[in-house]
Order: structure tokens, then C-alpha cells, then sequence
């Protein structure tokens, strides 16, 4: 038998190889700048065209490399920051591994131009697909030059998989960030279809989160800095006031490598144990130097995730350091042992200049007296009178004689003498329904008799016989048969049949096999999927105008996500306009959803968009149309609902296709037969 067994060509070794370093243009946006910082540069230029797919740019002025550095420098494994296995384990240098040149040559066009600072004339390279096609002198200044061109050219399958330009340049101003945020003694400038995007000169640290996330973080940075012999934790986190619906701002570096942590996450998290709204992440920036020794950085071919030697110390001291800093900056609550609260003294109203509290006097505890001697009758009232206090009794209303008394006691006994339990019969007989003696109260008129029944009050349909919710004029339709996974809901005429709200949580719907339980936030989830799912396909829906127009300003990576789904959110009911850098005004909102906070609203749409956007492969309408739902319905969440909003959602929950399920598959019923609540009380 014939040997099958054979070495793959060199191009298609490299494209193979690319394909687990270069994902997207973002990955080679992140190993030039890489490249970038680990050769001494201190000004950083990076050009974007077509969010990459066109062209990817990065100018830097470092050291520079020689000519046979820049033709070694595309080759596999070919590095200047390894020499023995010794040194794989105190790597502090972003690029090692001699990967990131040969990988984007293999799958783009690339040209080089790079030029040492002790050397008169620099090195042009032209390179196509792993085969470098020119290489010559040329001019050019200090540093390095490397644009990438038309990235997978070679390989379409894999440029279609690209995602629109709006989720690529929010990739690319990830990267961006990561590397700017932790090398803030560098210059760094981003360019975007010749529109520049960032502009950050060399400074602080805070300067670089300010200028970087907005001057919203300007008030909101709080310190940390924790050294211990084994780890140095440095950086800022956000006060609690300033957390956030979505997480995008919180970064983890390791010896000045962005990394994601789950696990250092929940340490952050910890500490800010009960100062946290609901659902909201705070803002963090920690630097974390260890010795390289005690971790692992070369287990993922981006190199974003480690692993710790002692990752529960690493735990604990991220958690105190987070702590400490909290309550430095007294944004974690603390005891005042001094005072005692349970007898501390009421201050009396203190007022300015000559002006006195008038009542003042009658508190005090002669006049208290005075005021008892009043009301008892005794004589002690015209002696202990004083001028203030008759000027002050001549304000007051007169008081009512005793035919005034006698009067009003007359007219409370002919109230009295009406029949309310009669008229309430009568009423329920012919089908009129009639509030409470105890709502209805006193009335100063009498109540006319009503007319005698002229037959039983007529039975409504089942709620769930309905496919689309009826005009208000409508005759109501037939009911329908029951199911067993829908049961028909029996009328509402009787007393016994009303639906119950428990714990402003759930729904008890009686039905005739037993009884029915309704998630509300569920079921409203259901009722708004739909209804956005409708108005999406229609491309039209109804907007409520505020009153003045609402501000917002997001990151950067929040407003790229913003513009990928701005087609949908305005078919929706949003009408926003650009008002500025990462800034729009909102004009109005979706009719169906309360005007509160469109801040937090929008917050929140985009990080439920990013959280739900992974694995599940969606039209980004109906993605849209679930985020969205889910959002508005968390905000009625443990309301309290009158007996017509409770039969309101219920009979819109029938009404819909999919009733039983949430869109993303939780359960909004579950049917309780009467021999399951028999057999609780049996045992």
C-alpha cells in the first residue's frame, strides 16, 4: 500500500496557523500594536479603513528593525524575546511567540516599511500571501510602518464570515482600548475612514480612562494600591453610584497584559458586597505584577486567559485591596460608635436673625397645662391667656353651635336609613355591578331604585378563545376546545373565579381542571415579544415625544453596538440624533414603555443585546425584539396589579401564539389539576 502520509505546502501551513492567530481584523489590530509597544515606541498611530477589511495601519517610532530583521521577522517562530526555555517562564513582553507577522502575511497584503535610528535609509517589503514579492531601500522615518491590506483575500470563505462593519470596529476598539489603558505613558491616535476616533497624548493613567471612557469617570475614580511580597494590585475602580447596566468597563492586567477573569471578577464583585444596585457591574482598572514564574500565559493562542500558580491568594488580595479602597474613600457603609441613635435628641427648628418659631411657646410645659385647663372647661383658660395666643384663636374657623350639631347628626341618620344590601342584591341580579358599602361612604343624596332583572346575567367566553385581541366594540368570539397544555379559563361572572395576585409575583387563574399559576414578568415578556415582533415586521410603531430631549453618552464599544442595531431600535419606537462625540439625544421612546430612565434603558438593551448576542445564532430583529421584551418586562417586576390589569394580561397571554413559553423558553404557566391540590391533603 502506498504511502498517504505528506508534509503540507508552506503557504498552506501558514494559512492553517492564521487561522488560530488572525479571527478577525481586530486580532491583527491587537498583535501590531502589540509589536508596537514592545519596541519602544512612545507615539502609536493606528489607521482603520472599512473596519479593517480594507485596510489595517499601525505606525509606530520605535527601534526599528534591519533589513534582515524585517525579511525574518514573516517567517514561523521567528523571535527576538526567546533564546531558551528558561526564558518562556519570565516573559514580559506582549509578542513572543513569532507568530503574528508570518500569520497576517499569510492571509493578506501586506507592506512593511521600517528603518533603525542609527541607519540613514530604511527597508520597504512587499508581501502576498506568505510570498514576499519586494524588498528594497527607501526612505522613511524612525520606527516601523506595517499596513495590512485586504485581510483574507486568499481565503473568501473566511472573509464571509466577517460580521457588518459596526461589529468589527467595535472588535477593533476593544483591542484599541486594552492596549492604550495599559500603556498610558504612550501616545496613541485612532483613525477611522480618515475621521479621527481617539486622540490620547502621554499622561496618567486617569487622564488615559478619562480621556478614553468620557469625562463622565472624571468625579467617579477611587484609588487602589495594595503592594504584598507575592502580587502589587494598582489601578481605579468606580464608586457604587456610577455602576452600570452593562460590564464592558472593567479590565484585568497582568503584568500589563489584558486578560478576562471570571474568577478575579467575582473577587471585584465581592467586595462590593451590598453597595451594588440590582443588576448593575461596577468600573474597574486593576493591574495585577506577579512574577511571571507564578503564571501561565501561553495557554491561548490570543493570550487573554492564564492561569495562577496561588490563584485563591490572588483572589483574596484583589478582593481586600478592592475593599480597602472603598473604605478609604467612605463609599462603604460604617458604624459611628460615639453617638447612639436610639436616643439621640430632636433638634429644635433653628431660625435666622431676630425671627422666632410663633408656636413655639405652646409646647413648653405651661402652656401644655393651659391647653388642658382649656379643654376640661376650667377657668384657668381666660387667665393664662396671652395676647399671642388670642390673635392666634381669632385665625381659626368658628366653632359649630349646637344646632349646627344637630343638624349634621340628623343628616347621618336618613344616610343611614338606606338599604345598602338591598341595592346591592338588586344590582348583582340584573347584571350592574356595585362598589362596597364601605367604598361608597356617606352620600347626600338618595339612591334611586333600580329596575327589576329581566334574567341571569349572561356568560362571557373563555379568555384563551381568542388568536388576536378583540376591538374594544367587538362582539367577543366562541370559545375554544381546551387543551390539556391550555386550559380554558372559566367565566368571571361568579365571585369564586377572580384571578388572585401572590406575592406581586404570580397569577392563580381558577380553571376547570384546577388551577393555574402565571409567572407576571414571564407572561408580559411573551405579550411584548409579540407585539415588538409585529411592529418590526410592519417597520412602524408607535413613539411617545418627551418632553425634552435626554443626553446620553456611551463608550466607545457601547456606541458601536448602539449603531449595529440602530435599524432596528428605530423601527421599534426609539427617535434618537446625533449630538456630538458618543453622544445622541434621545427624542422619544416605544409608546408601551414607562419614561423613566432612558439612560438605563438603553444601558441595559445593550447589554442584554451583547450578553444574548453569542451563541445563538438570531435575525438581529427578532434578537431585537427579545432584548428588548425581556428589558421592559424586568421593570414591572414585583407591581402590584389592580383586578383589571391581572385579567388584562392574562387574556393578552391567551391571545398570543407561543402563550405557555417565553422566548427563550422558560415557562410563563403551569397547570396545578385539582386532584394534584386533593392529594396535598391526603398524606
Amino acid at each position: 500500500m502506498a504511502d498517504i502520509i505528506q508534509l503540507l505546502p508552506e503557504y498552506l501551513a501558514n494559512q492553517i496557523a492564521a487561522g488560530e492567530v488572525v479571527q478577525r481584523p481586530a486580532s491583527a489590530v491587537k498583535e501590531l500594536l502589540e509589536n508596537a509597544v514592545d519596541a519602544g515606541a512612545t507615539q502609536v498611530q493606528l489607521i482603520v479603513k472599512e473596519a479593517g477589511k480594507q485596510l489595517v495601519q499601525v505606525v509606530d517610532n520605535g527601534s526599528g528593525m534591519s533589513p534582515t530583521d524585517a525579511r525574518m521577522s514573516l517567517e514561523r517562530h521567528a523571535t527576538s524575546k526567546i533564546r531558551t526555555t528558561d526564558d518562556l517562564f519570565r516573559i514580559r513582553t506582549l509578542g513572543f511567540r513569532g507568530e503574528a507577522l508570518a500569520s497576517i502575511a499569510a492571509v493578506a497584503q501586506v507592506e512593511i516599511r521600517t528603518k533603525q535610528r542609527d541607519q540613514d535609509t530604511g527597508s520597504l517589503l512587499l508581501v502576498e500571501g506568505s510570498q514576499v514579492s519586494s524588498q528594497q531601500p527607501v526612505a522613511c522615518p524612525d520606527g516601523t510602518s506595517i499596513s495590512v491590506k485586504n485581510l483574507f483575500f486568499n481565503v473568501p470563505a473566511r472573509r464571509n464570515f466577517l460580521k457588518s462593519n459596526a461589529v468589527e470596529m467595535r472588535h477593533i476598539l476593544d483591542e484599541f482600548q486594552h492596549v492604550a489603558l495599559a500603556n498610558p505613558q504612550i501616545s496613541f491616535s485612532l483613525f477611522q475612514n480618515d475621521l479621527e476616533v481617539f486622540n490620547l497624548p502621554a499622561g496618567k493613567l486617569s487622564q488615559r480612562i478619562v480621556s478614553l471612557l468620557g469625562n463622565g469617570y472624571k468625579e467617579q475614580l477611587a484609588q487602589v494600591e495594595e503592594v504584598t511580597p507575592f502580587i502589587s494590585v494598582k489601578g481605579f475602580i468606580g464608586k457604587p453610584e456610577s455602576a452600570k447596566k452593562s460590564r464592558g468597563d472593567q479590565f484585568f492586567f497582568v503584568n500589563n497584559r489584558f486578560i478576562r477573569s471570571a474568577y478575579l471578577n467575582h473577587a471585584v464583585l465581592a467586595a462590593y458586597e451590598g453597595l451594588l444596585p440590582k443588576d448593575t457591574h461596577p468600573f474597574y482598572v486593576l493591574f495585577l505584577e506577579l512574577d511571571p514564574k507564578a503564571i501561565d500565559i501561553n495557554v491561548h493562542p490570543t493570550k487573554t486567559e492564564i492561569k495562577f500558580e496561588d490563584e485563591k491568594t490572588v483572589y483574596a488580595i484583589v478582593r481586600a485591596a478592592v475593599k480597602q479602597s472603598l473604605g478609604l474613600h467612605n463609599m462603604a457603609p460604617s458604624l459611628d460608635f460615639d453617638g447612639d441613635v436610639n436616643f439621640a435628641p430632636i433638634q429644635p427648628l433653628r431660625l435666622s436673625g431676630q425671627e422666632r418659631n410663633p408656636f413655639a411657646d405652646d409646647f413648653k410645659p405651661d402652656a401644655l397645662a393651659s391647653a388642658a385647663a382649656r379643654a376640661a372647661g376650667s377657668p384657668a383658660t381666660s387667665k393664662n391667656k396671652t395676647p399671642r395666643s388670642d390673635a392666634y384663636e381669632r385665625q381659626l374657623p368658628p366653632r359649630p353651635t349646637e344646632q349646627a350639631k344637630r343638624e349634621l347628626e340628623d343628616f347621618y341618620k336618613s344616610l343611614s336609613q338606606i338599604s345598602v344590601p338591598d341595592v346591592e342584591h338588586e344590582a348583582t341580579a340584573a347584571g350592574v355591578p356595585v362598589p362596597s358599602a364601605a367604598a361608597v361612604g356617606p352620600r347626600p343624596v338618595a339612591v334611586p331604585a333600580l329596575p327589576p332583572a329581566a334574567g341571569p346575567a349572561p356568560e362571557l367566553p373563555a379568555a384563551g378563545a381568542f388568536a388576536t385581541p378583540p376591538a374594544p366594540e367587538e362582539p367577543l368570539a366562541a370559545p375554544v376546545t381546551a387543551t390539556p397544555e391550555l386550559p380554558l379559563r372559566e367565566s368571571s361572572t361568579g365571585p369564586g373565579n377572580k384571578v388572585l395576585q401572590l406575592h406581586q409575583q404570580y397569577l392563580l387563574v381558577p380553571v376547570k381542571s384546577g388551577v393555574m399559576l402565571i409567572d407576571q414578568v414571564a407572561a408580559r415578556e411573551r405579550i411584548l415579544f409579540e407585539q415588538y415582533a409585529q411592529n418590526l415586521e410592519r417597520d412602524t410603531s408607535a413613539s411617545q415625544t418627551l418632553l425634552f430631549p435626554r443626553t446620553i453618552t456611551f463608550t466607545p464599544q457601547d456606541f458601536a453596538i448602539l449603531r449595529e442595531v440602530e435599524e432596528p431600535l428605530r423601527a421599534l419606537g426609539f427617535r434618537f440624533t446625533d449630538f456630538g462625540k458618543h453622544t445622541i439625544a434621545v427624542e422619544g421612546i416605544p409608546a408601551d414603555v414607562p419614561a423613566r430612565d432612558e439612560k438605563e434603558l438603553l444601558e441595559g438593551l445593550i447589554e442584554q443585546f451583547r450578553t444574548h448576542a453569542g451563541p445563538m445564532k438570531l435575525d438581529r430583529r427578532e434578537q431585537i425584539a427579545r432584548v428588548l421584551a425581556r428589558r421592559v418586562a424586568a421593570t414591572a417586576a414585583g407591581a402590584r396589579l389592580s383586578e383589571l390589569e391581572m385579567t388584562t394580561l392574562v387574556d393578552k397571554l391567551f391571545a398570543c401564539q407561543v402563550p405557555n413559553y417565553t422566548p427563550d423558553g422558560r415557562r410563563t404557566i403551569v397547570l396545578l389539576e385539582l386532584g394534584q391540590v386533593q392529594e396535598l391533603f391526603r398524606r
